[in-house]
């Protein structure tokens, strides 16, 4: 376990790390293996984290959460992925994605009616902004769209690679409410599994994260209560823009108890591996990858824990532009290299054994490829971070 005192944070913030530490490695991580080879997802486990306080970490008491911190959510992130990192991509998804949007951005009757059934495991959460031809371009390609008719909005389109899609209750869904005006013509929803016209298309086959549900959703003449719309209309850029540095920022996190764990069995191994009558960890050049894993996951650390700091109070409207910005792509694109460096070679150290499906190590190399693709590839980031260097 890190000690997070020695970082900075407090000794509650300590307390969260080490509960979900030790629950993640005692409930969650048996179950990795199955997750992983049948592409299962364990929607009850899911919903048990709810008995331990997880679910709706950050949403205050009066809503059905504990109102903990920015903090207790990355670190209980972290914390999880060190044993199931899977698990912790649902954990995101449902969370950060969308319990964190609706927590800034309903007004309160939604959140009254919402965010309790979230955090008491009843409701699992999943956002839907990417779609088949919109991805890094997810605002301005966007092709769903949202009609008023009376009391309602009619949602027409479909949705792609959507984490915890086939599986969630409640979707915060995004659509073009006014075309003509491109990215600032989008509007914020609620959409719960059982509004009619809402159905899901397939269930993707991915080659990481296995056992976190992702699908393609498809909404046809999906009729949503106009109550239902999140914000304005036609201001969904702030809804969207206003958790998306928290997002990358957590995500960082995720990368890091990846990392973690990658490393610790990688040196495990290299100790109890043989060769030429010593073991592997006795030779330089093996050394030499241990040492630059740690001082990847280092950096990746400390930059991820100064950028929670700088976002922990970030104000309403104060995401998706100026030096919060850069930064949180700078630590997201940082996160995902870095990751992917430290799973390659630990995949290297473990040799042919890395190279076999059912390995832990190359469970987590598997994965690692999409924290270099979600929430931004690394070109975007670089975009992002060069827009505003020049400037």
């Amino acid at each position: 376990m890190i000690d997070l005192i020695k970082y900075g944070f407090s000794f509650e913030d300590q307390q969260v790390y080490d509960m979900v530490y030790k629950y993640s490695r005692d409930e969650l991580y048996p179950l990795s293996n199955k997750m992983d080879k049948d592409d299962w997802f364990p929607e009850q486990a899911f919903r048990n984290m709810a008995d331990v306080g997880l679910l709706g970490i950050t949403v205050p008491e009066q809503y059905g959460g504990p109102g903990l911190s920015l903090y207790a959510q990355a670190f209980a992130c972290e914390a999880m992925s060190v044993w199931n990192h899977t698990m912790a991509g649902n954990y995101l998804a449902s969370d950060n994605l969308c319990v964190n949007n609706i927590l800034r951005n309903a007004n309160e009757h939604l959140k009254q009616k919402y965010l309790p059934r979230l955090c008491d495991g009843s409701a699992i959460g999943a956002l839907g902004l990417t779609e088949p031809g919109a991805g890094s371009d997810a605002l301005g390609s966007m092709a769903t769209t949202a009609e008023r008719e009376g009391d309602f909005y009619i949602l027409n389109g479909r949705k792609m690679f959507i984490t915890n899609g086939p599986v969630a209750d409640v979707l915060l869904v995004y659509a073009k409410t006014a075309p003509e005006k491109g990215a600032h013509g989008i509007s914020a929803f609620i959409v719960e599994k059982g509004f009619p016209g809402f159905s899901v298309a397939q269930k993707l086959v991915k080659m990481g994260w296995r056992g976190s549900e992702t699908g393609e959703l498809v909404f046809d003449n999906c009729k949503v209560p106009a109550e239902n719309l999140v914000g304005e209309e036609n201001n969904g850029v702030e809804v969207v823009m206003s958790g998306l540095d928290i997002e990358r920022v957590v995500l960082c996190s995720h990368a890091i108890g990846i990392s973690q764990r990658a490393l610790e069995i990688t040196i495990d191994y290299a100790k109890q591996r043989q060769q030429f009558k010593k073991p592997i960890a006795a030779f330089q050049m093996v050394q030499s990858m241990l040492a630059d894993m740690y001082t990847d996951l280092e950096l990746m650390r400390c930059l991820t824990y100064q950028l929670l700091k700088e976002i922990k109070d970030l104000e309403q409207g104060g995401g998706g532009r100026g030096e919060i910005h850069m930064r949180s792509a700078a630590a997201a694109l940082h996160a995902g290299r870095a990751c992917m460096r430290i799973l390659d070679s630990g995949v290297q150290i473990h040799g042919g054994m890395g190279f076999m499906w059912d390995s832990e190590i190359n469970r987590l190399y598997r994965t690692g490829k999409i924290l270099e693709i979600g929430a931004g590839t690394n070109e975007v980031r670089k975009l992002i971070i060069a827009g505003e260097l020049l400037k």
